[in-house]
């Protein structure tokens, strides 16, 4: 039925129609649903088919935050009815979080998409596909209470500055649900920094007991993360055991606190082939051989293998740091650029106290070094060659 819709409306967006101003939104929308007809031209040699085009890709890698997502719209509820002891069963809490992350979402799409379309039209060109992710990623890292007006600017900033003035998906120099995250972080620093995170909005309708301060009602109440607790008085502080990292019932941004749904996510995307093992193995062994010398040396007391459990660095290894665009592209620029990440992020949280999350600077730092790395790989290869060559 779908597809018998696009065949009867084709001809109004096609060259000569009424509305052929408006076919890159048109095709846009028709290949989210299908595979289109075109095929690359056999022009200049063969070409390898596969029924996997570029959406079809994007989709797996929004299928894998799905677990992550779910389990931080439970999260919202469950430390909200936690802060405020409200004793709230299963479904109250998925509501609550759900209510509160959906506005997000809008936000993130319609102003990200509208921007992607627009520019497309203007251009000329097919809309890009990438923004995808971008924007089911940006509201998992921010922070749940971000004024909208704030991510409004955020997106549109990383859309523009970050994705169409370098030509758009496969252009860009910078992961642009990052660039988003840093340009809140750097433009708005109260809400993105510090040793404290919402933790929920209470309203009359929802406590029996509301609490109060100062004559006024309280509408958020802010608690330390188990990051801030670790960088500012120890892990123990925080009252969080390894298990509470693990499983992610902790405060923190919506999609980074559950390890285990992140690497149900991370399973989805090697088992598919559409992430790189190199670079999440290498980012592990970076931040664990940092995390290692920070205990040898008497810096931190936390072990290195807590601090993969900790803050953003299990999120931004598996889903930023594995960008296909952003990311080094040859073999071993691959295990470089991934073993810097992780041991940027570890370096940052030992010795910045005022900023205990790392992996955010660590990730955009080496998407700027990503091409100098690949170029340093591929002149060495060439010399390497040149040399053997010689002696033959």
């Amino acid at each position: 039925m779908a597809k018998n819709f696009f065949d009867k409306v084709r001809p109004t967006f096609s060259e000569g129609g009424k509305l052929s101003w408006l076919h890159s939104s048109f095709d846009a929308f028709e290949t989210f649903f299908f595979v289109p007809k075109r095929t690359t031209p056999r022009r200049g040699g063969t070409h390898v088919k596969d029924c996997v085009d570029l959406k079809r890709l994007l989709i797996i890698v929004v299928i894998a935050l799905v677990p992550a997502l779910l389990f931080g719209i439970w999260n919202l509820g469950f430390q909200h009815s936690k802060v405020f002891g409200l004793g709230w069963g299963f479904w109250q809490m998925v509501w609550y979080g759900f209510v509160k992350i959906i506005p997000l979402y809008l936000i993130s799409y319609i102003v990200g998409l509208g921007i992607e379309f627009a520019s497309a039209q203007m251009k000329g060109h097919e809309v890009s596909e990438g923004y995808l992710v971008s924007g089911f990623i940006i509201p998992l890292i921010v922070p749940v209470d971000v004024p909208w007006w704030m991510l409004t600017i955020a997106v549109a900033f990383a859309v523009i500055i970050g994705k169409e003035v370098f030509g758009g998906t496969g252009m860009n120099i910078w992961n642009p649900a990052l660039l988003a995250r840093a340009f809140l972080f750097f433009s708005y620093p109260s809400k993105m920094s510090g040793d404290s995170i919402w933790v929920g909005g209470l309203s009359k309708a929802l406590a029996g007991g509301t609490p109060w301060k100062g004559g006024q009602v309280v509408d958020a109440l802010s608690g330390a993360t188990p990051l801030s607790h670790a960088s500012l008085d120890g892990l123990s502080a925080a009252g969080t055991s390894a298990w509470n990292l693990f499983l992610g019932d902790i405060p923190g941004a919506v999609g980074e606190t559950s390890v285990i749904a992140i690497l149900i996510g991370a399973c989805i995307l090697l088992c598919t082939g559409v992430a790189s093992w190199k670079i999440m193995c290498s980012s592990v062994l970076g931040a664990l051989f940092v995390g290692w010398l920070g205990t040898s040396f008497g810096v931190t007391d936390i072990p290195c293998w807590e601090q993969l459990l900790m803050g953003g660095f299990a999120f931004g290894t598996v889903f930023m740091a594995t960008d296909p665009v952003t990311s080094a592209q040859t073999e071993t620029g691959k295990w470089i650029y991934g073993f810097l990440i992780g041991a940027l992020c570890i370096t940052v949280r030992l010795f910045n106290p005022g900023y205990p999350e790392g992996m955010m600077l660590a990730i955009l730092l080496m998407n700027t070094f990503a091409p100098l790395i690949d170029h340093y790989v591929v002149s060495a290869n060439v010399n390497r060659r040149l040399k053997r060559a010689k002696t033959v």
